[in-house]
């Protein structure tokens, strides 16, 4: 009985690194299977749809720049985190993704990079549209207004004295040489067609408040209803108000050889630089929104303008992002849908 003990001992003691052996290949086995598995198919995206703030949530409550877009296409979608960006993205069945990007060339051209170069997304043939807010010289557009981008010209690449250092009546402005290529971006003109001939007859929303605001501006386009345009796009860091800011932005313009500047606007031109480098510009879009105008009306100072009394403010908020998408939607809807046609790259309008 003595002597049967110690080899009954040693036996189970034996056994157990047998059997841990047989764990560890069966987990082994496991592992490699669950490894070998394929990983997901990327995302076809057919349109991305950028966006640069949100007031609160998606859905449900006041309104930002993504809130419309996200309640027509993603209500229903699991969100996709991407590390680098600012906020998830969104994609529904037809490939149709979009995102918040943030405010500001950094914050949105980064979250830009982060999203084109994360391999849940193939990016291959897609069509981006930029929307947001923006403002507008009284004497090209109005409030209320939608308008698709015709160039996207950098309002900050340069040098800036002040005009007191300055030859009275001449340009605070100067090109820096060597960045011919990234200052200025002239947009697909068949694409800007077809966006205007999909969306120019959109009817837009209107408000009291944004009609009775728009009577203080002398200005005959100030005064307009909203309406769907074209024009350049200025991408600027800064929010520069007042009307000596709004001629140096023309002036940036027609320097560069763009169009009328209409839009002054904090993101497009470097989503679109970031865009370039992976995927070229043709089939980039800039659709803005106006909220309000680059300078004040010629019974107030630009100070006034900056920092209204109570009441005094714009009205025409609700309605403007909700035109931003109406307008937009036109345009998404009709790439999809004719995919075949659209896929190899922008049609002959």
């Amino acid at each position: 009985m003595n002597s049967f003990k110690p080899s009954l001992f040693a036996a189970r003691w034996l056994a157990v690194p047998a059997a841990a052996l047989l764990f560890t290949a069966c987990a082994s086995t496991s592992t490699t299977t669950a490894s070998t598995q394929a990983p997901a198919a990327p995302v076809k995206v057919k349109v991305f749809v950028a966006a640069m703030f949100e007031i609160g949530k998606n859905t449900g409550d006041r309104a930002g720049e993504f809130q419309y877009w996200y309640e027509r296409y993603w209500k229903d979608a699991k969100p996709i985190a991407v590390p680098g960006a600012l906020q998830p993205v969104y994609c529904n069945a037809d490939g149709v993704c979009g995102s918040v990007l943030g405010m500001g060339k950094v914050n949105s051209s980064s979250s830009m990079q982060a999203i084109l170069l994360n391999p849940q997304f193939d990016f291959s043939q897609s069509y981006y549209v930029i929307s947001g807010v923006a403002g507008t010289p009284p004497s090209r557009g109005t409030i209320g207004e939608v308008s698709w981008a015709t160039w996207l010209v950098d309002y900050d690449l340069g040098h800036r004295w002040a005009p007191e250092e300055n030859k009275p009546g001449e340009p605070t402005f100067m090109p820096r040489k060597g960045y011919e290529e990234y200052r200025r971006f002239k947009l697909n003109p068949d694409l800007v067609s077809w966006a205007m001939k999909l969306s120019a007859d959109t009817p837009l929303k209107d408000s009291d408040s944004a009609r009775k605001y728009r009577l203080r501006y002398p200005d005959a386009a100030a005064r307009r209803a909203p309406f769907v345009g074209t024009g350049t796009h200025m991408t600027g860091d800064t929010f520069f108000h007042g009307p000596g800011m709004s001629k140096q932005a023309q002036y940036i313009a027609k320097l560069y050889g763009a169009d009328d500047y209409v839009i002054t606007e904090m993101e497009a031109a470097a989503i679109t630089l970031v865009i370039k480098r992976t995927h070229g510009t043709d089939r980039v879009m800039s659709l803005r929104g106006a909220v309000n105008f680059d300078q004040g009306n010629p019974k107030e100072t630009t100070l006034q303008h900056l920092d209204p009394a109570p009441g005094e403010t714009a009205g025409g908020f609700a309605e403007t992002v909700e035109n931003i998408e109406l307008v937009g939607s036109r345009v998404v809807d009709h790439i999809v849908a004719n995919w075949t046609k659209w896929s190899g790259g922008v049609p002959k309008p």
